[in-house]
């Protein structure tokens, strides 16, 4: 069945466009009897009204779409909070969708929202999105005028403004921080070995490796997939009764409080004999014990600095493409000694 559209209905009763634009809209130049039965015959016919062909004085919906790629990461819901935040502040609402980590769950989110329900996007890569390397929805809605804003995990080929965490330089850090503590065996377990970031963060583990004067070695090196978190210990145990290890650094959480749990089960003491760093600041790390080191990545600055890059952009007051790095610190608890 072909839509409703404005035109039709205008034929249908053999009136201008304009006439039943205004009688949809309830204004008071058109009179009540015309009003009510054009009302009526719309609603009637399931009338859907077509953003897109709207006067662009009307389009702003003041409202802002967020994807992020799941809703297991602390990290995120520290960003969400910061995004939140400034679109508040800044009269916008914002309406949150999540991929799954899913290319077509994206593309699809990307397509329900275009229709005009709003102004512009937060996102971040899905992981197959990222895989693919197809960015061609990003592209297109780009192309069709409405402004993306990227944050974490981005797309590299992209023209548009990014928010990025200073991965590499934060990792080759970390490394310095334990070789100056004394440790001599720096192993590093990462869950994201086949993201950008988890590349950035694997480069500043050589690097920092390099600065000090230690040898990489391939066998301190572990990586393990994301949806195998409950397989995390299993793989941990092994990896540390076998190498000599006096420390690790890990891409998330999950894995730092497991390769804790590892090291108390493989007769090592923490932080005495083995001292752990995660990425991500989050609820876990203050939570686990020992309470847990951790790199903070500021997860509400970035998503305050995405929202604002944002609105400025589509209330006109930045038309340049800019690239934000959000640098980290590093939060000392008791993982480490």
């Amino acid at each position: 069945m072909k839509k409703l559209t404005i035109k039709d209905i205008a034929k249908e009763f053999n009136v201008s466009i304009s006439t039943v634009s205004k009688a949809l809209n309830d204004s008071y130049e058109i009179s009540e009897t015309t009003k009510n039965k054009i009302q009526k015959y719309a609603k009637e016919n399931n009338y859907k009204p077509n953003f897109n062909a709207l006067s662009l004085k009307n389009r702003s919906t003041k409202t802002i779409g967020i994807i992020i790629p799941t809703m297991l990461k602390y990290f995120f819901a520290q960003v969400f909070k910061g995004i939140e935040k400034t679109a508040l502040e800044r009269g916008y609402k914002v309406i949150t969708c999540i991929s799954n980590e899913s290319f077509d769950k994206e593309v699809e989110i990307i397509e329900m929202l275009s229709n005009g329900s709003i102004d512009g996007f937060l996102v971040s890569l899905a992981k197959e999105t990222e895989l693919k390397e197809d960015y061609k929805h990003l592209q297109d809605t780009i192309k069709n005028g409405t402004p993306i804003v990227m944050f974490d995990r981005v797309a590299q080929t992209l023209d548009c403004d990014k928010i990025i965490t200073d991965d590499l330089n934060a990792v080759e850090n970390t490394v310095e921080f334990l070789y100056k503590s004394g440790h001599k065996n720096i192993a590093f377990v990462s869950t994201m070995s086949d993201f950008h970031i988890g590349k950035q963060r694997f480069m500043g583990y050589k690097k920092g490796l390099e600065n000090v004067g230690l040898p990489y070695n391939d066998d301190l090196v572990v990586n393990i997939f994301d949806r195998d978190y409950k397989q995390y210990e299993t793989i941990l145990i092994p990896f540390l009764e076998k190498n000599k290890i006096d420390s690790i650094i890990t891409t998330g959480e999950s894995a730092a409080v497991a390769s804790m749990k590892a090291g108390i089960k493989t007769g090592r003491k923490i932080p005495q004999d083995l001292s752990v760093i995660a990425f991500s600041n989050g609820i876990l790390a203050r939570h686990s014990s020992p309470k847990m080191t951790t790199i903070s990545q500021h997860g509400e600055q970035m998503g305050a600095s995405a929202a604002k890059i944002l609105i400025d952009k589509l209330e006109n007051k930045n038309t340049d493409t800019l690239t934000k790095v959000i640098t980290t610190d590093l939060v000392i608890r008791d993982s480490t000694k």
